[in-house]
């Protein structure tokens, strides 16, 4: 199974989006991250590397460490042809529940 690729076979934005959406969830709340709104930006470079902004639900999450060590294991895996996986946490703009897809609201009972 082929997954989508740029003209210079490095995987597209939405490639890497889409494996993240389906192998990474936050261990507390049992949700994929994209869906929570914590991916706001991946960008892949000529230089066969991917920079994924990301945030967390907040600055002390627990489980931060292993939500960004997933995002580069998986992105790698699915991608090898990717030579780096950086992952730019920020807290600007600060998470909060209304950046959630409507799925995700949905799932979590927030109206």
């Amino acid at each position: 199974m082929g997954l989508p690729t740029t003209e210079n076979s490095l995987p597209t934005d939405e490639a890497i989006r889409d494996v993240i959406k389906a192998k990474v969830r936050d261990p507390e709340l049992m949700m994929n991250i994209i869906d929570l709104g914590l991916v706001y930006n991946i960008e892949v470079t000529a230089e066969k590397t991917a920079e994924i902004t990301m945030t967390l639900t907040s600055p002390g999450c627990p489980a931060g460490p292993q939500i960004i060590t997933e995002v580069q294991k998986e992105t790698h895996e699915a991608f090898p042809e990717l030579e780096e996986v950086n992952i730019h946490l920020t807290w600007t703009p600060f998470w909060n529940p209304d950046m959630m897809s409507e799925e995700a609201k949905e799932e979590l009972g927030i109206f």
